[in-house]
């Protein structure tokens, strides 16, 4: 059974003091608003609205732990980056994001959803500059990448990579995309072996855009 199916909703968290005890590795999945991230979710768990989908971006304003049947946890952090929020809510968001990636010790690694056409914005280097200096593994979703056509996906893929190193080395890069439902197994590779269900050694990333793209 793939790695992320039968997911199932645990608790929804809006303070870093009402963190539950933790029950397992935890594996963070966090991006920009309207990034894509409650599609990227959906998708892998093979459930349509496990993660909320909102029309309107900033909708997503607590952190969603769901249980894995392995025991671990996907964690869907608040997504970044809405200004039509009021200031008072912006920061609470800032503040609890960054409490939970810098202060949970279950967490094991960092799923972190970028919009291929528009990748590495600040709030993403932000997101980068709290994370790596952690030393836990990040992997970066470049998503909707079924809007590029081949060629500039595969260009945006090989200079997102390039960008990517001055993060460190534990940092890797693939396209992916909700609604072609490519770069799905990547990502189970990734994950797998985070938690060491997969071999130990290096998984490539994505090096073509996902089939279908022309």
């Amino acid at each position: 059974m793939s790695l992320f199916r039968a997911a199932r909703f645990e608790i929804s968290i809006a303070r870093p003091q009402d963190l539950p005890p933790s029950m397992g590795a935890e594996i963070a999945f966090a991006g920009r608003s309207n990034a894509g991230k409650s599609s990227a979710i959906n998708t892998l768990v093979g459930h349509t609205r496990l993660a909320f989908v909102s029309k309107t971006p900033g909708r997503t304003q607590l952190i969603n732990i769901f249980r894995m049947n392995n025991g671990a946890a996907l964690v869907d952090l608040p997504g970044y980056g809405y200004a039509k929020v009021p200031e008072a809510i912006r920061k609470q968001w800032v503040s609890l994001l960054e409490n939970y990636l810098t202060r949970r010790d279950s967490l094991i690694g960092l799923i972190l959803i970028m919009d291929s056409r528009h990748p590495l914005t600040p709030l993403d280097q932000q997101m980068l500059g709290w994370f790596a200096p952690t030393g836990r593994p990040i992997h970066v979703l470049l998503t909707k990448s079924d809007k590029l056509t081949r060629g500039p996906a595969a260009q945006t893929l090989s200079r997102v990579r390039k960008d990517l190193a001055a993060w460190g080395p534990n940092i890797t890069v693939q396209l992916f995309s909700s609604l072609k439902k490519t770069g799905t197994e990547e990502v189970e590779r990734m994950v797998g072996r985070w938690l060491g269900t997969e071999p130990a050694e290096p998984v490539q990333d994505a090096a073509e855009a996902p089939a279908g793209q022309k």
